[in-house]
């Protein structure tokens, strides 16, 4: 391979080569196949559900809840360490190809799981294995990708090169939409419910056949080449990389300066907005799927873009102006979202008072990471009843011991029966919206949605969200692989990117819905990605180091 000359100015000016061109194209289109079968089975867990769950069984339902959502977040980072130890060990190459055929076969396995029916308990732990597998392998291989492209970059240009990376995740989330999307027009919702839902997970075989051809096509990248015939790699690559301070305080300054905020953006630009909109809006999930597809679409090349940009004026400053952007802005870009899509129910936030008052010891935390817990106290329950249906209410604290009571626009309303549905229906009687109601926007068709102004408002409203992904996650990929020697550059950069993205992002749609559970305003729970998003710039402010000029291949930190 070629090796670039940069020029003085430290930027490049040839054109890429070949071989460069075939490593970003393998490298990428892996990555977007495991995304793919990452997300179908988020985009799917209804259909999962109803055939691997039994419907009363509600043991069966926490084992299947409980650790279908560990593997696809809590178990990231563990697959990092496990991986990335290994890419600093055995190559990038070899290790990455591992992860991908793991994840497409545990993809492909789900396709052809028999159901609760035919082999009982089996069905949900055979898929919680499967997505276990998904999340250790999806853990390994964003680092192995990142670290492979960047190490094959010419100098100046790293930022432009990784930033294909990038893309693989909303790719790969629009791949999957389409996918289903496609399927959905195209049969019946009995034959979908029954057999079709398999259908995405079936294709991964073909992709990832696909994938294994061009990447072993590949060779070792020019730095671990160089590193292991200099015999100067790391025997104890996750020892070197976090049980030192110089290189653990690299890793805490990369999470909580970099990519803490960066993946709440992520997942807010991209699945809190659908949350939103189907859970607190009740968009239907086909119209939705399709506002945030033609998002994605518009929005995708933006990536590339400020993968460019960083590379002229650095990674530090779009980084952190994502961040700042987004937290400023995010509260009147919902509130505009909600008005166009449901402008009936922010109507109601703004003329019902609905009030509920108990004794501030019987109300509890409303926090349920995976969807297990059991709320039994009146006031639990209730609100998250009123939550559930975007109920706006207040609450007030009562005399101790005292009973929960609720009034509406200053009328009394029963909760004898402990849920509130005498509540709910006297919120909907004063103007809350009713399931299906009218005033909320349904477009369930291409033509439908491109011939609708308010279709068009909402894609762009998403697609600002979009951008600002695109801002955030565009640089990442090069931040990082500069930030670690190359020695223990695999691990090092794969669990700060994991633990920020797996955790501080994958618990987001849950945490902002305890949030709104626990206040009552359905906008609240945007104070969490806000928050994070300001730490984050405020630290990388503060901390982090610019990176763009530094030479991944002699980078050493003392």
């Amino acid at each position: 391979m070629t090796m670039a000359t940069a020029s003085p100015d430290g930027t490049e000016t040839r054109p890429m080569t070949g071989e460069e061109r075939k490593v970003i194209v393998a490298s990428s289109l892996g990555t977007v196949f495991e995304w793919y079968d990452f997300y179908l089975a988020g985009s799917l867990a209804a259909n999962i559900s109803m055939n691997f769950v039994p419907g009363t069984n509600d043991t069966a339902k926490f084992i299947f809840v409980l650790f279908g959502f560990a593997a696809g977040f809590a178990v990231r980072p563990f697959g990092a360490l496990f991986f990335g130890r290994l890419g600093d060990l055995i190559g990038r190459k070899y290790t990455f190809l591992v992860t991908m055929t793991i994840m497409g076969l545990s993809t492909f396995v789900v396709g052809l799981l028999p159901g609760y029916a035919t082999i009982g308990y089996l069905a949900p732990i055979a898929f919680i294995v499967c997505r276990l597998l998904q999340g250790l392998a999806l853990g390994g291989e964003y680092g192995g990708a990142a670290t492979y492209v960047a190490e094959h970059s010419p100098q100046g240009r790293r930022g432009f090169y990784t930033s294909w990376i990038q893309t693989t995740a909303t790719v790969g989330l629009f791949l999957s939409l389409i996918v289903i999307l496609v399927l959905r027009l195209n049969m019946s919702t009995e034959d979908f419910n029954a057999w079709g839902w398999r259908i995405p997970f079936l294709l991964s075989i073909i992709l990832l056949g696909f994938s294994i051809w061009i990447r072993l096509q590949l060779n070792e990248s020019p730095a671990f080449q160089r590193m292991k015939e200099e015999g100067t790699q790391s025997k104890a690559p996750l020892t070197e990389a976090f049980g030192t301070w110089k290189n653990s305080k690299i890793a805490i300054i990369a999470l909580l300066g970099a990519t803490a905020g960066q993946a709440v953006v992520w997942y807010t630009g991209q699945f809190y907005a659908l949350f939103f909109l189907t859970q607190t809006l009740k968009v239907d999930g086909t119209t939705a799927n399709l506002l945030i597809v033609f998002a994605l679409l518009i929005g995708t090349p933006f990536f590339i873009l400020f993968g460019w940009l960083s590379d002229k004026i650095g990674r530090k400053p779009i980084l952190l102006a994502g961040c700042l952007i987004a937290a400023v802005t995010y509260f009147p870009l919902f509130n505009m979202i909600a008005k166009t899509a449901n402008p009936k129910l922010i109507a109601a936030t703004e003329q019902v008072k609905v009030q509920l008052t108990a004794d501030p010891a019987s109300c509890g935390s409303l926090f349920d990471p995976v969807g297990v817990r059991v709320f039994t106290s009146p006031c639990d329950v209730v609100r998250r009843t009123l939550a559930s249906s975007s109920v706006h209410y207040d609450l007030v604290p009562g005399p101790a011991g005292a009973p929960l009571t609720a009034t509406v626009n200053g009328t009394s309303v029963p909760v004898t029966d402990g849920k509130g549905t005498e509540l709910m229906a006297a919120a909907q009687a004063a103007g809350y919206p009713t399931a299906g109601d009218t005033s909320i926007i349904k477009t369930p068709s291409l033509g439908q949605v491109l011939s609708d102004p308010r279709s068009l408002t909402l894609i762009g409203l998403l697609f600002i969200l979009v951008l600002y992904v695109t801002m955030v996650y565009g640089p990442i990929a090069a931040l990082l692989v500069e930030l670690f020697p190359t020695r223990i550059r695999y691990s090092g950069m794969s669990l700060p990117y994991h633990i920020g993205n797996g955790w501080f992002g994958g618990f987001l749609p849950p945490t902002a819905f305890a949030i709104v559970a626990a206040t009552g305003n359905i906008f609240s729970g945007l104070w969490y990605p806000i928050v994070i998003a300001l730490m984050t710039f405020v630290i990388g402010l503060l901390l982090l180091p610019e990176t763009k000029d530094r030479d991944i291949f002699t980078y050493n930190p003392k």
